[in-house]
């Protein structure tokens, strides 16, 4: 049987690689991973911007997405790469994505992609977790006991079933903000991945620490891990 092809030209090649920082702000924080790709790929369309298309029966646009915020939490610091079959000034892509996108999808920054992966870069990522104030008297013991702990094992429900592992290994650094009702977090991206909530479940643990109300969790950078353990923008160079 003769193999299928498909028929017409071939699709113009990517002549330009950007990449992408947008934010999931207010209501759009429950937006999943899915609704995001299809509000883009609207949204694109909209912007006529000229995406580049694989080849075969069905094209589809070069997007590439890396680590994604859970459902449900807020980011500032969101990713994705583009590849375009003509050259555009990266900040007019910004302006047109920011644009058509709805608010509370907002893009921050466009950047001309650099050699290599995104998705190498994103080696740790910084969190706000904010507490009512009727749970902040508890967070301080539950923080030291946290820290001062070796290993804080945890299980959380995975697609192929639940799962157990070590979340105090991914702590880098954690501390209460003054106001005393906000965790900052520094992760290192571990397999699996220790989420804030993981890191909540840790408390738990380690001093019965329950909130009146879940918390807010808003990522705030993602990108290489410093020496002095902070959190570098991935987009700028090394």
């Amino acid at each position: 049987m003769a193999k299928r092809v498909p028929e017409g030209p071939a699709p113009d090649p990517p002549v330009q690689k950007l990449r992408v920082r947008y934010a999931k702000r207010g209501r759009l924080r429950f937006t999943s991973t899915r609704d995001f790709q299809r509000a883009l790929e609207r949204a694109l369309r909209r912007a006529q911007v000229p995406m580049a298309f694989s080849a075969g029966f069905h094209p589809h646009p070069k997007i590439s997405y890396a680590n994604a915020a859970a459902t449900g939490t807020a980011s500032e610091a969101e990713y994705f790469e583009l590849q375009l079959r003509a050259r555009l000034e990266p900040d007019d892509v910004r302006r047109r994505l920011d644009e058509a996108l709805p608010p509370g999808l907002d893009v921050l920054q466009v950047v001309e992609a650099e050699p290599g992966a995104l998705a190498d870069r994103l080696q740790a990522s910084s969190w706000s977790v904010r507490f009512a104030p009727d749970d902040a008297p508890a967070l301080g013991p539950a923080l030291a006991a946290l820290l001062a702990a070796e290993s804080v094992e945890v299980t959380r429900m995975m697609k192929r079933g639940p799962r157990t592992f070590d979340v105090r290994a991914a702590v880098r650094s954690a501390r209460l903000a003054e106001d005393g009702q906000q965790l900052l977090l520094v992760l290192e991206h571990t397999t699996p991945a220790v989420r804030p909530d993981d890191v909540l479940t840790g408390l738990g643990v380690v001093a019965g620490l329950a909130p009146g109300r879940p918390p807010l969790i808003t990522r705030l950078a993602q990108g290489p891990l410093a020496a002095d353990g902070s959190v570098a923008d991935p987009l700028v160079p090394d």
